[in-house]
């Protein structure tokens, strides 16, 4: 039996979201006593709604997030979605740092791994696990430069992934450039991943995260997940 290892962090109210989006918002539209009492008691059939933007929690970002003539989500290829993958540790990374091509290059030597053509990449920096929910999550996480994010391009990847809520670091404009540098070279990415600890020094697996089919969306919250076969 494949062993299904899940990396989707769990949406709940006032989940913790990136700073100046609006907020996830998580209720009971109706409760099973009062479904009970309104169907002349015969059953409680109990309804929640949500409220959340298409980049809230474990998401992956359509192309139309990096440009308005790029293709939105209810069109992204859903091959994409289901792809060999790798994790690499950058745990020794610090808060705040930047990761460089020459830290991904040293980790993938490390792991001893072939990085999957046409897969994708996770990027384990440890940040959910060190910080979540506490305020530096939003703010203290490790992340990719342009050009550390171009070296994944040249790896003939279809996405990365990491456990943050952006991909870059939060100071200054690089993680604005390094969307830009998505965009330009025909990658995208996943954030808010977590449990990545899980998959290092397990070899490649299986990765699926399929994106729910937002009209038009920038982006959509993903169950993102890791099948190993033993």
């Amino acid at each position: 039996m494949p062993k299904f290892i899940d990396l989707t962090r769990e949406i709940y109210h006032r989940t913790p979201n990136y700073p100046g989006q609006p907020p996830i918002i998580k209720g009971v539209w109706k409760s099973h006593e009062d479904a009970f009492v309104d169907s002349g008691n015969v059953w409680g059939n109990s309804v929640h709604y949500f409220s959340m933007p298409d980049h809230g929690g474990t998401h992956l970002d359509a192309p139309r997030h990096f440009h308005k003539d790029a293709t939105s989500i209810d069109k992204y290829p859903l091959e994409n979605c289901y792809v060999k993958g790798i994790c690499l540790d950058l745990r020794h990374m610090e808060a705040r740092s930047i990761i460089t091509p020459a830290h991904l290059q040293e980790a993938v030597e490390k792991s001893g791994l072939s990085i999957p053509k046409g897969g994708t990449i996770l990027l384990c920096t440890g940040h959910h696990e060190r910080t979540f929910p506490t305020p530096a999550y939003s703010s203290d996480n490790p992340g990719v430069s342009v050009e550390a994010t171009e070296w994944l391009a040249d790896q003939e990847i279809v996405s990365f992934g990491i456990d943050s809520m952006r991909p870059g670091p939060e100071e200054g404009d690089e993680n604005a450039l390094v969307h830009k540098a998505c965009w330009e070279r025909n990658i995208t990415h996943m954030e808010s991943l977590c449990n990545l600890e899980s998959l290092i020094g397990i070899g490649e697996f299986l990765f699926v995260g399929f994106p729910l089919k937002f009209s038009e969306g920038t982006g959509s919250p993903i169950r993102a997940v890791a099948i190993i076969e033993e």
